[in-house]
């Protein structure tokens, strides 16, 4: 009898263990990895049954893992990764076409044009450069008010921005100054602008961080990251440039061939609500809901008008041959790799 209690009791325990395990779900992003803890906490609040396992690297080292994975997929899920990278995977067919709830109350911007769509927009990031006042004093620089501005003498040796191959920045900067300039004057402004680089990063947020820390007086980076440095102390200018400011997208998608495609819709539903984009708005001024949002302290006012209309798919088809030019041109001057 007791042998008979013991095996109905370790069964009720299976069994009990196994209606409340946990689903992990393995989430591929760019999020900046200081967010990521709050992202999972703030999830979790309204789903404790699913555990995400973030893997998470620079944008263009994200794509490129998850283009190599094409045929054995390893994530569940893309949380946070620019929409010309989802685009890319959109054409070789590797993302899960879901209309997740809510997403009518989404910018129409921020949805795939698909039907259903295969990727949803949560904010948007923009180019700027961050300015060491400290440092700018001891050059004695002008403040840049351009892009062009930055091709100048003086600026000789004291600018950083991201290598386009392993950023997300990078690449909205390359592209987009390909859309302000024209094709042949873009690359001519490029050329000038790398004869004062000092060296091409392989992180979107280094230029800035390493502006505000006066390893470089000058850095290339997104608003995002000026104003959050600008908050901890840093003595940092954010300027947005008169010809226009690149911008992209983190965008979730789901990866098609998943195994937790229930817990992989539930996240992606998450990920468009309210209490997300309330979430994205603390670092970001332009969300998808855009009604929900409020000013972020630092960020200058005239972003949105200076966000030019950026064409992702053009963007996204050209994507290989505008880094293999790239890289032919400048990559002399990039970090080593880590």
């Amino acid at each position: 009898m007791k042998t008979l209690k013991s095996i109905v009791s370790c069964l009720a325990i299976i069994a009990f263990s196994l209606a409340n395990a946990q689903t992990e779900l393995t989430v591929y992003t760019a999020v900046e990895a200081e967010d990521l803890k709050k992202y999972a906490d703030r999830f979790n609040e309204d789903h404790p049954d699913i555990k995400i396992n973030w893997v998470r690297d620079s944008t263009g080292i994200v794509t490129a893992k998850l283009l190599a994975e094409k045929e054995n997929p390893q994530a569940d899920v893309i949380w946070g990764l620019a929409a010309t990278s989802l685009l890319l995977m959109k054409g070789e067919g590797m993302l899960e076409a879901y209309s997740p709830n809510g997403v009518d109350a989404l910018d129409p911007k921020f949805v795939d044009k698909s039907d259903p769509p295969t990727w949803t927009g949560m904010d948007a990031w923009v180019a700027a450069i961050c300015v060491n006042t400290v440092e700018q004093e001891k050059y004695g620089f002008a403040t840049p008010t351009s892009w062009q501005d930055l091709t100048k003498p003086e600026y000789k040796d004291h600018v950083a921005m991201p290598n386009p191959s392993s950023s997300g920045t990078g690449f909205l900067d390359v592209s987009s100054w390909l859309q302000i300039f024209g094709e042949e004057d873009g690359w001519k402004f490029m050329d000038g602008l790398h004869e004062n680089i000092h060296h091409y990063t392989h992180s979107g947020s280094k230029p800035c961080k390493q502006a505000a820390r006066g390893e470089v007086p000058i850095g290339v980076s997104f608003a995002f990251r000026g104003a959050k440095s600008k908050a901890e102390g840093a003595p940092i200018e954010i300027i947005i440039p008169e010809e226009g400011i690149g911008w992209d997208m983190e965008a979730t998608a789901i990866v098609k061939g998943t195994d937790n495609l229930e817990a992989a819709k539930t996240l992606v539903d998450w990920s468009i609500s309210e209490k997300a984009n309330k979430m994205y708005n603390e670092g970001y001024a332009v969300i998808g809901i855009q009604s929900l949002a409020k000013p972020v302290e630092h960020f200058p006012e005239n972003i949105p008008e200076k966000m030019i209309d950026n064409d992702f798919e053009w963007a996204a088809a050209n994507r290989k041959a505008i880094l293999a030019e790239w890289q032919s041109r400048y990559d002399s001057k990039s970090e080593p790799k880590s």
